[in-house]
């Protein structure tokens, strides 16, 4: 007779505080609550403020993604004041929103998720000595390259906006700084040298040899081609991967959301795989069955959410922010909200941008292979390859612009929404304004999608559905679990903010 198992997980490397509390049952995962344990104010805190206020507050709601919540903001205002961004603007917004992800990317790949790779529950692994020594925490040798050059690379943001992280350069009708000669120099200086590095370390070959890849097969002859692609990190991270079974486990609904992001401006040389108005498109998919985004199908539930009740779920314009913490007797278990699409779960990020996009390779994988832990974190690591041949073209093409900026006026009354899609996905404000101040604001962040608790139909969120079928061999060191919810990239602190101390009662505790 098997052994049923409750295991409650403060679980670190995600961003914030998350507790998850997870079902055991013969070493495999039969459920799971994911429990955001932080309350965010930043909706509340906004009412009653000027209409421009948001463009200064909501980059403070999180440290690494900052430019993608001031250019959500701007889309918003942009929106409302019906303002015409110029092209040049566009370009900047762009490439600062594109160097906030080549920096997040290879930080979360390998200083979050791939830090488990050396997790000493691994050590009969053929692979476990390397994996070490790539990898140990502050120690290993691609650990140590990714600090130093992510620095570098993001310095881009602060040529072109002025600092990193909390920039305010965004406004509606466009940007308020004018890049010079030399600062568009600088960034091609920092963008060649991160593009070499990140050839040379991470891929072990050309942007140009990567992106041949277009099927399961590609991938296969891609790493066998030579050492220097199966040596590469990308490399080491498919041999070690499939070693440990991350390419099986971690399945989820199989929903995937994008809002789009990088708007294509009118002349530009870049062209979108999709053939959009966005270099990354919008969308919702099942499986690989991609269909148009329409923002007003979009909602979110708090019935198992530390708010106060209301029917079913409400669009962002409708939603109310109200904080209700209930006793530990209640089914509400979490600080975040559940948002849903059409009453669907989904998940965001690179995999759903890949899908969206109708990326071959990544279509491929999931038509034939299915969603995995290791085809969501893959995405991750080779999306770079997909921005930086745009980022060329932008700084090259910005060469002698002058117009980045068109005022829309005064902003005084009107509703709007800025979509885009930050470092872990769909990333959207949904801004009221009235007699030149905001009345109503609300945010829906990527993590948001991925720690979403049950909504009113009781249906699971994005990483507690990946979490269930997930096998653990060893109750004290459940390394399985972090592999599910890293391969999402969490960011709590985007989603909450305040923490809950106490444990529930009659559990095992760890701390992984």
């Amino acid at each position: 007779m098997s052994e049923k198992v409750t295991l409650n997980v403060p679980l670190n490397r995600v961003e914030g505080d998350l507790e998850l509390q997870v079902e055991i049952d013969a070493g495999i995962v039969t459920d799971a609550w994911s429990s955001g344990t932080m309350y965010r104010g930043f909706e509340n805190i906004l009412v009653g403020r000027g209409a421009l206020d948001g463009l200064v507050i909501t980059p403070r709601v999180c440290g690494i993604c900052g430019t993608a919540h001031i250019t959500a903001a701007a889309r918003a205002l942009d929106m409302i004041s019906e303002a015409q961004v110029p092209p040049g603007a566009e370009k900047v917004r762009n490439l600062a929103l594109m160097t906030e992800n080549l920096q997040s990317d290879m930080r979360h790949g390998f200083l979050m998720f791939a830090v488990d790779f050396a997790n000493p529950v691994y050590r009969d692994e053929k692979l476990f000595d390397e994996a070490v020594r790539r990898y140990e925490p502050l120690k290993g040798e691609t650990v140590v390259e990714v600090i130093k050059e992510t620095k570098k690379v993001i310095e881009i943001i602060a040529t072109l906006g002025g600092q990193w992280p909390h920039s305010s350069y965004m406004v509606p009708g466009g940007i308020t700084s004018v890049p010079s000669t030399g600062d568009l120099l600088q960034c091609r200086h920092f963008l060649r040298r991160y593009r070499k590095w990140y050839e040379d370390r991470i891929l072990g070959c050309s942007l140009e040899r990567w992106l041949d890849v277009k099927s399961g097969a590609d991938l296969e002859g891609w790493l066998e081609e030579n050492n220097s692609h199966r040596d590469s990190d990308l490399g080491f991270y498919i041999r070690f991967s499939r070693q440990i079974g991350l390419d099986t486990m971690g399945k989820g609904h199989g929903n995937f959301i994008s809002y789009g992001a990088f708007p294509l401006p009118l002349g530009t040389q870049v062209q979108a795989r999709s053939h959009g108005e966005q270099l990354v498109p919008a969308g919702f998919a099942q499986g690989t069955r991609v269909s148009p985004l329409d923002q007003a199908k979009i909602s979110e539930h708090v019935a198992h959410s530390w708010f106060e009740d209301y029917d079913g779920g409400r669009h962002p314009f409708d939603g109310e922010t109200r904080p209700y913490a209930t006793g530990r007797e209640s089914i509400k278990y979490s600080w975040a909200k559940a948002p849903r699409y059409q009453d669907r779960p989904a998940e965001t990020g690179p995999l759903a941008e890949m899908i969206m996009a109708g990326n071959p390779l990544f279509v491929d994988l999931v038509e034939t292979r299915g969603v995995s832990v290791f085809v969501r974190e893959l995405a991750r690591l080779v999306r770079p390859a997909e921005t930086i041949p745009a980022m060329e073209i932008w700084l090259s093409e910005l060469a002698g612009t002058q117009d980045y900026y068109q005022s829309p006026g005064l902003v005084s009354e009107g509703s709007g929404f800025g979509l885009t899609n930050a470092t872990r996905g769909a990333l959207g404000h949904w801004v009221v304004i009235r007699d030149g101040r905001i009345a109503k604001y609300q945010i829906i962040t990527p993590t948001a999608w991925h720690a979403s608790p049950r909504d009113s139909n009781g249906t699971r969120g994005a990483w507690e559905e990946a979490l269930v079928g997930t096998p653990v061999r060893d109750l004290s060191n459940p390394v399985e679990l972090g592999h599910v919810v890293r391969s999402f990239d969490a960011c709590l602190v985007c989603t909450v903010h305040a923490i809950r101390t106490r444990s529930r009662t009659g559990m095992l505790i760890l701390d992984t």
